[in-house]
C-alpha cells in the first residue's frame, strides 16, 4: 500500500498531546532545581523503595502470570476467565484500592491479616494486581504466537509438556513476554492510587516515588518536577534495555 504524506496532517495533533508531557519535563528542568531534588531527604529511600517493590512484584507477575497466560492462549474456552485480567485494567487505581482496604482491612474479609495494609508488603500487593494484566494480555498474545508445530515437533524428540514449553514455547515467545515485562514494570513503578489507598505513604515504608512527589509538590513544586524527571529516566531507561533485549529475542 502506498504511503500518503497527508495523513502526516491528520496525525500531528496527537503527536503535539503524546509530547506535552515530555516538554513540560524538560521545560522544567534545571541544573540548580535537579541538584536540590538530589539532596532532597525524600528522594533516595522513596527511589529505592520503588525499585525494590516494583522488580519483588514484577517477579511475582512473571512467576503466577506466565502459567495462567500459557493457560489462556491453550484453552479456548477459558475466555470467561479473561474477564480476571481485563477488569483491573479499567478499573480506577483508587477503587483497587479501596478494595483491598476492604479486603485486608481490620474489619474486612481478610481481617486476620490486617497488618498487612500500611505496609511495604501492601505496596508489593498493589502494585502486583495493577501491573499484572498488562503483562498477561502481551504475554497471551505472544504464546498465542508460536507455532504449535515447533512445540509438537519438541515433544515427538522426547520432550515433556514442561519441557517443551521452557525449551521452546518460552524463547520463541520472548520478545512479546520481554515487551509485556516492560509494560508491567512501568505500571507498578508509576502506581500512584491504590497504593496510597491500601499502603498510605508512610516514608520508607510505604513513600514510593510516585508519593514522594505528590508531596513534595506541596511544598515545591520545582523539585518535585526534577524528582518526575528522575523517574521519568529510570522508567526510560528500563524501556531501552527490555527492548534491546526484545531486539535480541527476534534475531535469534
Amino acid at each position: 500500500m502506498r504511503f500518503d504524506r497527508r495523513i502526516i496532517l491528520f496525525a500531528l495533533p496527537m503527536v503535539a498531546l503524546l509530547a506535552l508531557p515530555l516538554l513540560g519535563l524538560l521545560g522544567g528542568l534545571s541544573p540548580h532545581r535537579m541538584s536540590e531534588a538530589w539532596s532532597h531527604p525524600l528522594w533516595a529511600p522513596a527511589l529505592w523503595l520503588s525499585i525494590k517493590t516494583s522488580l519483588i512484584s514484577l517477579a511475582f507477575v512473571v512467576t503466577l502470570g506466565t502459567p495462567f497466560a500459557w493457560w489462556l492462549a491453550q484453552d479456548k474456552r477459558s475466555a470467561a476467565w479473561q474477564w480476571l485480567v481485563d477488569v483491573p485494567m479499567v478499573l480506577p487505581p483508587a477503587v483497587v484500592g479501596l478494595a483491598l482496604l476492604v479486603v485486608f482491612g481490620r474489619q474486612g474479609i481478610l481481617g486476620s491479616l490486617s497488618g498487612l495494609v500500611f505496609s511495604t508488603a501492601a505496596v508489593v500487593l498493589a502494585q502486583t494486581i495493577v501491573a499484572a494484566p498488562f503483562y498477561i494480555s502481551a504475554a497471551v498474545a505472544a504464546l498465542r504466537a508460536v507455532d504449535e508445530d515447533v512445540v509438537l515437533v519438541a515433544r515427538s524428540l522426547g520432550k515433556s509438556s514442561l519441557g517443551a514449553f521452557v525449551s521452546v514455547v518460552l524463547p520463541c515467545a520472548w520478545p512479546g513476554l520481554a515487551a509485556g515485562m516492560g509494560m508491567a514494570w512501568a505500571r507498578a513503578v508509576g502506581e500512584f492510587g491504590a497504593t496510597l489507598f491500601v499502603a498510605g505513604n508512610l516514608p520508607g515504608v510505604s513513600q514510593t516515588m510516585p508519593l514522594a512527589i505528590y508531596t513534595v509538590m506541596e511544598s515545591d513544586l520545582s523539585v518535585a518536577l526534577s524528582l518526575s524527571v528522575l523517574l521519568a529516566g529510570l522508567a526510560l531507561l528500563a524501556l531501552l534495555t527490555l527492548r534491546w533485549s526484545a531486539g535480541r529475542g527476534r534475531r535469534s
